[in-house]
């Protein structure tokens, strides 16, 4: 047998290597941050939405101030120290490739929301979460557009393009900021406004390919707390009802003040018992809002949830999905017609994936958005392509033992390709935000791609920023 020492000790000079950079990092970065702060050897401190492939760097350093960016992005580019920046942790791509011997700049520090005089500019810091800018405008007597899950950062939601529930008011989110900070390939921090043409229609969908924004501008509206409530909530239908559902979110035309999902989920604990739940928004009152999703209603839920609630809560039903850790490999696709008999694939495939120990969790969801305000920009106004697609269709497979990996894969795969056999389109196409990793740049990026090529060669030549979807 053949002594396993000289691989033990390989092995700890490679420990030690790693830990003498390490060490390195802490005392030469800390000289050029600012008091607030902070670098940890702990991944843990900055913790992601998902362990699936998830980033594993050997350095966090949680930032205080704008400036902490640019210092830090200078100290890697000199230091050739790959880096990651973060802030609510959700990107749930797989494609993630840092490793211990990287650097992750945690954004939560930068988490300030602040309004013009006249309230119609919101400021947001890039390590602001969804939930901190509704509940700062909500305080002021404004209304600002944001995606839907609370604990989403909110300036990584817009980046990509942005979803929201006030969307057919005032378009995605791409459409409504004024301005970005942001740190470039080079390490400086600068400004750009839609005077800085490229960067900023470059900024507007695919964002983290060019650079960090630590900071954005973006259009807010007055407005008192009562006037600022919608009727909405869950409406839940058996397994049976399947097909006159989806049918029915097929038929249903989205006016402004409407959106609906889709979702196949469980009762929880102790039974999993898979359901099917509707969400339903209506910008307006109840008789409005009942009136507006009659054809949903008529097919008859079982529960009915729905009630009028102020802006600060119209998030509170999806915070189940706010828990942190765990494995949630999640596939998606974009189509732009329901098609009853594959959906009622969709659902056997679930039902059957629910069958695995602690998968209960598991839940496949719909989206879909009134898109007349959103088109009525052009449709190459910003590098965020998905603008004609009707419906984005995604899997969270979510379970606690990596030894399930392989089998969630694949029923993820089966769930995306069922999307994608029947999406209506001339092309798979999936949104940015939600796609698995292994997508083409054509898939999440379509027309925009080869434009978007030749920026990235131009403003970050060297490839710096590789981490999502790479160019």
């Amino acid at each position: 047998m053949r002594s396993s020492r000289p691989l033990s000790l390989l092995a700890s000079f490679g420990i030690a290597a790693i830990g003498t950079a390490v060490c390195s990092i802490d005392s030469d970065l800390k000289a050029r941050l600012s008091a607030g702060a902070t670098i940890s050897n702990n991944a843990s401190t900055a913790p992601r939405w998902s362990d699936f492939h998830a980033p594993q760097p050997g350095t966090v350093v949680t930032v205080a101030t704008e400036g902490d960016v640019e210092a830090t992005v200078q100290y890697c580019l000199e230091k050739n120290v790959p880096f990651l920046a973060q802030n609510g942790g959700h990107g749930w791509s797989g494609a993630f490739h840092l490793g211990q011997d990287g650097l992750l700049i945690n954004l939560r520090g930068l988490n300030n929301t602040v309004f013009s005089a006249d309230k119609t500019q919101a400021t947001i810091g890039g390590g602001a979460i969804i939930e901190e800018v509704i509940a700062q405008a909500y305080e002021n007597d404004v209304q600002v557009l944001t995606g839907n899950c609370n604990c989403v950062g909110a300036l990584g939601a817009g980046l990509g393009g942005g979803y929201g529930n006030l969307m057919g008011l005032y378009g995605f989110m791409v459409d409504n900021y004024l301005s970005f900070n942001v740190v470039l390939a080079n390490g400086s921090l600068v400004t750009v406004t839609p005077e800085q043409e490229d960067l900023w229609w470059a900024l507007r969908g695919a964002g983290p390919n060019f650079g960090i924004v630590t900071s954005a501008v973006m259009k807010s509206t007055p407005l008192p707390k009562a006037q600022n409530t919608a009727w909405t909530g869950g409406l839940f239908f058996t397994e049976d009802k399947l097909e006159q559902v989806v049918q029915g979110i097929e038929d249903l035309k989205l006016e402004s003040r409407m959106d609906i999902f889709l979702y196949f989920l469980t009762t929880g604990a102790p039974d999993f018992t898979p359901t099917i739940l509707v969400t339903v928004f209506y910008y307006g009152t109840e008789a409005e809002g009942r009136a507006a999703f009659k054809s949903i209603l008529d097919i008859g839920p079982y529960d009915d949830t729905t009630s009028v609630l102020p802006q600060n809560q119209w998030n509170a039903g999806a915070d189940g999905f706010c828990t942190k850790g765990e494995r949630k490999p999640t596939y998606s696709s974009g189509f732009d017609h329901f098609v009853p008999s594959t959906w009622r694939q969709i659902w056997n495939a679930y039902t059957e994936f629910l069958e695995n120990t602690d998968a209960g969790s598991t839940t496949v969801v719909v989206e879909c958005y009134s898109l007349d305000k959103a088109q009525s920009f052009p449709s190459d106004s910003a590098s965020f392509a998905n603008r004609d697609i009707r419906f984005n269709g995604f899997v969270i497979t979510w379970y606690p033992d990596a030894s399930l990996d392989s089998t969630a894969e694949a029923f993820g795969s089966n769930v995306r390709d069922l999307l994608r056999e029947s999406d209506g389109l001339s092309a798979n196409r999936t949104y940015v935000n939600f796609a698995f990793g292994d997508e083409t740049n054509k898939m999440v990026y379509y027309t925009s791609t080869p434009r978007l090529q030749e920026l990235k060669e131009k403003y970050d030549p060297n490839n710096v920023f590789n981490q999502w979807f790479d160019l």
